[in-house]
């Protein structure tokens, strides 16, 4: 496949736990509203997987002024270069992981359409599967580009003028099949920056096509928190709920 790549980050202990035979990889995309990346959300939360025995890794998609399909197609490279064994001999399946926009992000790839992986297959030249993720999980996601919106991120990934037609087929609400992959949704219930009402949207739409989703919403806590490393309240909690999560779809230690 041919076309300029951006970097992807594999966690310092992946390569070795790729050696040792680690079940899974999970690709991780930070949030920042597509104007930019949170180290804390990306490089962060896959050194911490790592550190679980979870082979990870963080990529440097495109953000503004880089505009719609330049990171869901960048994203669609990366899982075919990780299918491919660029990175290591990855085995078992391949997770989607994002925060904020980088959720909106994951969720766009997990819904990808023939349209969108036909077009990049017809730039590129290729004919290697340009396919959607084995499992999504979207953290306190900017699930919908129309309905309780992050106006910042749609701005920042479609431009000041963009139609408005591009950002309802680009709410993930509106692209949901019965292909998708199993998810895993979370969110605060006092989140002031992206409104609660997105994790629900997801885990209505992903139950509206009978998709295994396992969604949680915690009582408190600020928008981009991460992995609430130091939190004292319920969603302290959520990393071992996501782990067992992973684990039981099949992404574990060797």
């Amino acid at each position: 496949m041919s076309t300029t790549r951006v970097p992807l980050h594999l966690a310092p202990r992946t390569p070795r736990l790729l050696q040792d035979g680690a079940r899974g990889f999970v690709l991780v995309l930070a949030g920042g509203g597509y104007a930019g990346r949170s180290d804390h959300e990306g490089p962060g939360i896959a050194a911490w997987l790592a550190d679980q025995g979870i082979a990870a890794a963080s990529l440097d998609y495109p953000v503004a002024p880089a505009r719609y399909p330049a990171a869901l197609e960048q994203v669609l490279l990366a899982l075919a270069d990780l299918r491919a064994g660029v990175h290591g001999d990855v085995r078992g399946p391949l997770v989607l992981a994002g925060s904020s926009a980088g959720g909106h992000l994951a969720g766009t790839v997990a819904t990808v359409t023939r349209a969108e992986r036909q077009a990049l297959a017809t730039r590129t030249g290729t004919h290697d599967p340009l396919r959607r993720p084995d499992l999504v999980t979207m953290n306190y996601p900017v699930f919908s580009l129309v309905d309780h919106a992050h106006l910042g991120s749609r701005i920042a990934l479609l431009g000041q003028d963009h139609p408005e037609q591009l950002a309802v087929d680009l709410s993930i609400e509106n692209r949901v099949d019965a292909d998708v992959p199993p998810a895993f949704v979370w969110h605060t219930a006092d989140d002031a920056v992206v409104p609660v009402e997105n994790t629900l949207a997801a885990i209505s739409a992903w139950r509206s096509v009978r998709v295994e989703v396992e969604g949680h919403v915690y009582p408190r806590g600020k928008h981009g928190i991460g992995l609430a490393l130091g939190e004292t309240d319920a969603v302290a909690a959520w990393p071992a709920h996501w782990l067992a999560w992973l684990h039981r779809h099949g992404v574990h230690p060797a």
